[in-house]
């Protein structure tokens, strides 16, 4: 029986925690109210997710491995978003997943969807519908289907969100699930098969091999402040390179990354820990803040308020 679930976020960590079962790392770019929307549904085989974001951000995604597929703008006139530092603007798509992390970066608020299935079920319905295998070892980068192809993906997507928001129970019914659900499938593989790719050129390659690098060195120590010269020694490239890597994955320098990296989780720390306990002073000491008054100064233009007000907060207080 398909999974139908529609939530509504104002809090950026249970939203990016309550995607799948995915880990997710999200930073949000740009102080203000956090509001975001998602749609989930999970049907026999294919999975599709609607998101509608008020704040620009970065995600950093580890995937399960075991699945494939496709994420797309829905409002054709938003900015473009970048998958792993290439730009898909409203008429093309983005492949993700199988064993790969991937970034995924807004500039602005944003309304995006995907689709994905196992990779034997892609395989199987490209085999089927096309007589064409649609999964390789660099299933990633950008593509242009045709017009009319992205069109009809974009037009069931909605139609399917649409029941699941105003008639989950005629979703649910077995003959209108499994046509959706082929509907779907066979607008996925179309667009996959008669597309423009842009490739994985040599250099990306590269820089994607830096950013796994980089993560894999900052999850050893999260709190722990680095600098540039440390960091680049660790990750195995001169700073200029991974600097370069940086500005095309995440939109921003290393240090930036890493300063927003450890504000956020500092913030996390405040909302778990008990007021009673702790002290402000020694959560950001323990993520490298040792000038308080900045900390709090910079804290409170990120997150609109001041660290002692979110450390007092307990966790089912609303917040303003």
């Amino acid at each position: 029986m398909p999974s139908i679930a529609v939530r509504t976020f104002t809090d950026p960590v249970e939203y990016f925690t309550g995607i799948r079962d995915l880990q997710i790392i999200g930073i949000v770019q740009r102080r203000g109210k956090f509001r975001a929307k998602s749609t989930r549904i999970d049907l026999q085989r294919l999975w599709m997710h609607r998101f509608d974001e008020h704040l620009p951000r970065i995600m950093e995604v580890t995937p399960s491995g075991t699945r494939a597929g496709v994420l797309f703008a829905l409002r054709p006139a938003q900015p473009a978003m970048q998958l792993n530092g290439i730009e898909t603007s409203q008429n093309q798509i983005a492949k993700f997943g199988l064993n790969r992390d991937w970034y995924h970066r807004s500039s602005a608020p944003c309304k995006w969807g995907t689709m994905s299935l196992t990779r034997e079920d892609l395989a199987a319905a490209g085999e089927t519908i096309i007589g064409q295998e649609l999964l390789s070892s660099s299933f990633t980068g950008s593509v242009a289907p045709p017009a009319i192809a992205l069109s009809r993906l974009r037009n069931l997507h909605e139609a399917a969100s649409h029941l699941a928001k105003t008639a989950p129970d005629i979703l649910v019914k077995p003959q209108v699930t499994r046509a959706i659900e082929q509907a779907l499938v066979e607008a996925m593989v179309f667009c996959l098969a008669n597309s423009h790719s842009n490739g994985v050129r040599n250099v990306q390659r590269h820089r994607a091999r830096v950013m796994r690098r980089l993560e894999e060195v900052l999850s050893v120590n999260p709190k722990e402040p680095l600098y540039m010269t440390e960091l680049s020694a660790k990750v195995g490239v001169s700073y200029w390179t991974l600097r370069d890597c940086c500005l095309e994955y995440l939109g921003m320098s290393p240090k930036r990354y890493l300063w927003l990296r450890r504000m956020h989780l500092a913030r996390r720390a405040l909302q778990r820990a008990d007021a009673e306990g702790t002290t402000v002073t020694e959560i950001a000491a323990d993520h490298g803040f040792w000038e308080l008054g900045r900390f709090s100064v910079a804290y409170r233009s990120l997150f609109g308020e001041s660290p002692s007000t979110t450390l007092r907060r307990t966790p089912d207080s609303p917040r303003t």
